[in-house]
């Protein structure tokens, strides 16, 4: 009978388990010295190896030759546990098998010694399932047991598990394993198996799984059905994924505003059975990693994808505003939401596709985008002029909800002085207005540094933005000094703004307005429509 890759290919011993160092460390090193406890309790997402290390553990404790720490997989007792004749090692499933009279017959039974083994393991799987009645039947057994019992927890909930249960283990957290980690095992399973998986096949199966070891695996075993030549097309078919190519295909589309194509690429991939949840996801994925590539230099470590993708992913980036960016990811978050709910799929993600092609679609933020792209072509047309290049201007009226404006054509106008810069240009995010506190007195913000790691726990994006910046107190306000010309844009989203406004309420203990200086003098007026004014008076002036 076939057996499954991840059952297949389980680690024997601790050296096979990818990525938990810490936790196969610290096992080998208390066996090497023989300080074993009597309640262990793992925790961490699912498909990470905690069940894994349980059975490895319960092999180690028992071997009749332990090499190092790990077990020696050829004695009798290890191959007794490993297909089952050795019954001192019980697994149980506490979803269901979580009542009070389940526990009171693991008690009863504990107080037997082993048969053959040294000592008699119970691994108990899904802890969290337990009923309140069944956690307390536990509690003493669990504090005190026999000298030949040793439990072994495993959760995925950590926070559903009593107080008094985790003060009774030794915990040890298990960590998403990382995206390298997965892709190297997944070379190794595959080229023991004798098929030929790339190495970008690889990563885009890390990703998809997610920090999961077992997942990654059942997804391969569903590639190798299809064949014995894998690549990203043959992984985004097995997943059900759009894939990279058609995922740089539709971020073209937002970034040229082509509603035809973007809808017809949506589409496409329903009628090829594409999970529009898993679309969804993988757009919110792709725009995440435009969005680092457009604020972080250095972004490497930061977005798991081969070069040729890192490549292509920046030069995209490139294409957009960030403000465009983070718009997109606002709108697609908001759309998984609604998906859920929705009796029909498609038409909430084809309603979202036609907000991130048009600006003027999107509550609030249109007409200030679209204003902004006017100027933008008016400023092109007299850089034109100025080089001596004949154009033809082209007018438009703005138009809004309130009233139709038709600003002048773009001809020599009188000299307008255009008034006179403040000292110093503050920009201030839109988080909600708070109190202020008139007696903090003026100067250096001396605890910045703690509210910089209060934001690095809770925004990660922020914190790569605000790395390098300093702060000071100013009229009783926070005002920020940064030379990243991205952050005001980026902390005026009402997200980051909140976080930002909860790492300094944190840290000072009082809700505080908060301002952003360019730590450097303005080079235009404030206002685009007065830096516009100016701009044909020069060119007036060099006529």
């Amino acid at each position: 009978m076939y057996q499954a890759l991840y059952r297949k290919w389980r680690p024997q011993d601790f050296n096979d388990v990818y990525g938990q160092p810490h936790v196969t460390r610290t096992l080998q090193s208390q066996l090497e010295s023989g300080r074993i406890s009597h309640a262990y309790l793992f925790t961490g997402s699912r498909g990470t190896g905690k069940t894994t290390c349980a059975k490895i553990l319960s092999k180690a404790v028992n071997c009749l030759n332990p090499v190092d720490g790990n077990p020696c997989n050829e004695c009798e007792i290890c191959r007794g546990i490993d297909n089952g004749s050795i019954l001192d090692v019980i697994e149980i499933d506490a979803a269901s098998n979580n009542g009070v009279d389940n526990i009171r017959d693991l008690r009863e039974e504990a107080n037997f010694t082993p048969a053959n083994a040294k000592f008699r393991v119970y691994i108990i799987d899904e802890v969290h399932m337990l009923s309140i009645g069944a956690f307390n039947a536990l509690l003493k057994t669990l504090e005190e047991p026999p000298s030949h019992v040793i439990f072994i927890l495993a959760t995925t909930e950590i926070h559903k598990l009593p107080s008094t249960i985790l003060s009774r283990c030794q915990r040890f957290d298990f960590k998403r394993i990382a995206p390298e980690d997965i892709t190297a095992r997944l070379m190794y399973v595959a080229e023991k198996e004798n098929v030929n998986l790339t190495s970008n096949a690889a990563s885009l199966i890390a990703r998809i799984a997610d920090g999961g070891m077992r997942d990654a695996l059942s997804l391969l075993d569903r590639c190798f059905a299809m064949g014995s030549n894998i690549d990203e097309e043959t992984v985004s078919d097995a997943a059900g994924i759009a894939g990279t190519i058609h995922l740089f295909s539709f971020s073209e589309y937002v970034a040229k505003g082509d509603f035809t194509s973007a809808l017809k690429l949506v589409s496409k991939l329903h009628s090829d059975s594409c999970d529009i949840d898993s679309l969804c996801t993988e757009l919110t994925l792709h725009f995440r990693n435009l969005m680092v590539a457009k604020t972080v230099n250095d972004c490497e470590g930061l977005i798991v994808c081969s070069k040729d993708e890192l490549l292509k992913i920046k030069e995209r980036a490139g294409e957009l505003k960030l403000s465009k960016i983070l718009s997109c990811i606002e709108i697609l978050g908001q759309t998984a939401k609604n998906i859920k709910n929705a009796a029909n799929k498609k038409i909430q993600l084809e309603a979202a596709v036609i907000k991130m092609c048009a600006p003027s679609a999107s509550s609030g933020e249109g007409i200030s985008a679209e204003l902004e792209d006017r100027i933008s072509a008016i400023e092109e047309k007299l850089a034109s002029l100025s080089s001596g290049t004949p154009i033809i201007a082209k007018t438009e009226p703005i138009k809004t909800s309130e009233q139709k404006q038709t600003p002048a054509p773009v001809m020599p106008a009188p000299p307008v002085s255009a008034p006179e810069p403040p000292p110093e240009e503050e920009k201030l995010p839109p988080p909600p207005a708070p109190e202020t506190d008139s007696a903090i007195p003026d100067g250096p913000f001396e605890n910045w540094p703690e509210v910089l790691d209060k934001i690095k726990i809770y925004d990660i994006p922020l914190y790569g933005i605000m790395a390098n910046s300093t702060a000071s107190i100013k009229n009783g306000r926070v005002v920020i000094h940064s030379e990243n010309p991205t952050l005001f844009d980026f902390i005026c989203t009402d997200t980051h703004s909140k976080e930002l406004a909860r790492a300094v309420f944190d840290i000072m203990g009082r809700k505080m307005k908060i301002a952003v200086s360019n730590n450097e003098k303005p080079k235009q007026a404030t206002s685009p429509l007065e830096n516009l004014k100016s701009k044909i008076n020069n060119f007036n002036s060099n006529q």
